[in-house]
């Protein structure tokens, strides 16, 4: 009997480990509308490490396979629970970094495969599937060994880099760029007025950027420049699908780093507003052109897999484009501070509004006004963008440019500081901070961007009212100091009144006590108001 019963706890105590590792091993299933890279399985024969191996490089990697998709159910009512057996017709989440031909982007299907047939374990380069177009061309939804892809597809996603994944610093050194490099164009006078005008080292007494994660996406950022040293993150090609974006070939993205981050280097003076945030690019372009209509989601969605907690978009973005606006808006979703460029009137996405939450910065002229037409009501915030000085890539001294796209950089740095002063905040308190901030002068719409103000300003509607447990809100408060002397006052008067009345009842209980019997209590001996008790009368002989 006892045997029995030893045998049934130690039934009972791997019962519950094993359902323990099961239920902490299933992660949150895709959502019925979200976006993922995924693999039809072709053959009962395949293997989760045969499918890492093909599609990631590594058959070290199938656990992050099995961990994406275990427990899911799939079309035929099974699920995966061992790495070895998968049945053809399966759905295979893939890591964001998975490449190759069968790799298909799109919301997750439910049904088996429309082909009525298994595809093929090892589908050769450029194998059509059944909605593809000529032999030899991906189809839609299906990325090639090359990169290539259908039309109105978006790209694969990079592979993860050889220096480590994109949000990390490296522990290679950043590779030199390849190819003729474009050559900076420098405004005719060039001048530092734009960090003269935001007067930022004001802010770095409350803030620095320390613990940011700055997504810049643009061309890339030269991880070798002197004033970014140790703080330029891996990255991630989006225009090759692989390697690293920590070099840069056009010296915009690095410009735009520069102005969000860099860091005083002996004769090399400038520095960004936020100079300890950690930068990670991702580039989208090469040689300036606009990148395409699928690569900004894409950088998007990498830049979020990294965690990241503020992105700056360098490059036009087509805001009319579903795939960017679901990018951004699962940004938002994930707590992460976006900025982008606003719309010229008439240009693309001027007529559909961005996500709640995307905050779209214009460009200002040194004298403050908008560097081009804007789509009427569709800019945020304004900041410098014309004739603006920064960093220079690949060894030059500087770089000095004009573009929205400097406004953005300007702005990213600022929201890293409130990041960095008020964790407390979420993403739409710090871009609600950057626009009621934001310096109006002479009672102009649309604010300057004043980083100072942003971080330090007290805002009444991130206070809870004292009437109000539940945390009414008010409005912005410009004398902090009256507010925090009128609950002073409060408080003390609170005491005063306190003190008044316990005093009197103790006052009150002493002559009560004293009726009584006659007799002072000893405590009364204290108050200097109490009267003095009268000598008592000889005794009678």
């Amino acid at each position: 009997m006892a045997l029995k019963k030893a045998i049934g706890r130690i039934a009972g105590v791997l019962a519950a480990v094993v359902l323990g590792v099961g239920l902490s091993g299933a992660p949150s299933s895709a959502k019925a509308d979200e976006y993922v890279q995924y693999y039809a399985v072709g053959s009962s024969s395949e293997t989760l490490r045969q499918v890492a191996e093909r599609f990631l490089g590594s058959a070290g990697r199938s656990t992050e396979i099995f961990n994406l998709n275990t427990g899911r159910r799939q079309p035929d009512g099974g699920s995966l629970g061992d790495p070895a057996q998968l049945s053809a017709g399966w759905y295979l989440v893939l890591p964001w970094d998975a490449s190759g031909s069968g790799v298909q982007y799109g919301v997750l299907p439910t049904g088996k495969p429309s082909t009525g047939k298994p595809q093929s374990g090892e589908p050769s380069p450029g194998q059509p599937d059944d909605d593809s177009g000529p032999a030899g061309a991906p189809g839609p939804g299906v990325v090639g060994d090359d990169g290539a892809i259908g039309q109105g597809v978006r790209p694969v996603a990079p592979s993860a880099p050889a220096g480590g994944n994109p949000g990390d610093l490296p522990t290679t050194p950043p590779p030199a760029p390849t190819g003729k490099c474009v050559a900076a164009t420098a405004a005719s006078r060039p001048s530092n007025w734009a960090m003269d005008r935001l007067a930022v080292a004001e802010a770095w007494t409350v803030s620095r950027g320390t613990g940011q994660s700055v997504a810049i996406i643009d061309s890339g950022v030269d991880g070798r420049a002197a004033q970014l040293t140790r703080r330029v993150a891996v990255g991630a090609n989006i225009v090759t699908g692989e390697g690293r974006g920590d070099s840069d070939c056009l010296g915009t993205g690095t410009a735009m780093a520069g102005l969000v981050g860099a860091e005083p280097v002996g004769k090399l003076t400038f520095a960004g507003i936020a100079p300890e945030a950690v930068l990670m690019p991702v580039r989208v372009v090469t040689d300036g052109k606009t990148p395409g209509t699928a690569d900004p989601a894409t950088a998007i969605e990498v830049a979020i897999s990294a965690n990241v907690t503020v992105i700056a978009l360098g490059s036009a973005v087509d805001l009319r484009s579903d795939t960017v606006v679901r990018a951004l808006k699962t940004a938002v979703d994930k707590g992460i501070v976006v900025l982008a460029p606003a719309p010229a009137a008439g240009g693309a996405g001027s007529d559909v509004p961005p996500p709640d939450g995307v905050v779209l910065v214009g460009a200002v002229t040194a004298d403050g006004k908008a560097a081009r037409q804007y789509a009427p009501g569709s800019v945020d915030l304004l900041a410098p963008g014309v004739n603006v000085t920064s960093i220079g890539a690949n060894g030059r001294p500087g770089f000095v440019g004009s573009g929205d796209r400097y406004a953005v950089a300007l702005a990213a740095g600022a929201a890293a500081l409130v990041g960095s002063s008020h964790p407390e905040l979420d993403a739409a308190q710090i871009a609600h901070r950057l626009t009621v901030t934001a310096d109006r002068a002479g009672g102009a719409e649309v604010g300057l961007l004043d980083p100072v103000a942003a971080v330090t300003r007290e805002l009444a509607e991130e206070i809870p009212s004292a009437a109000a447990p539940g945390g009414t809100v008010g409005q912005e408060v410009s004398g902090g100091d009256g507010v925090r002397i009128a609950f002073v006052i409060t408080v003390l008067a609170g005491l005063l009144l306190s003190t008044l009345l316990v005093f009197r009842f103790r006052r009150t209980m002493r002559q009560s006590t004293s009726d009584e019997t006659g007799e002072p209590d000893a405590a009364d001996a204290l108050d200097e108001d109490w009267p003095a008790a009268p000598e008592p009368a000889a005794a009678p002989h």
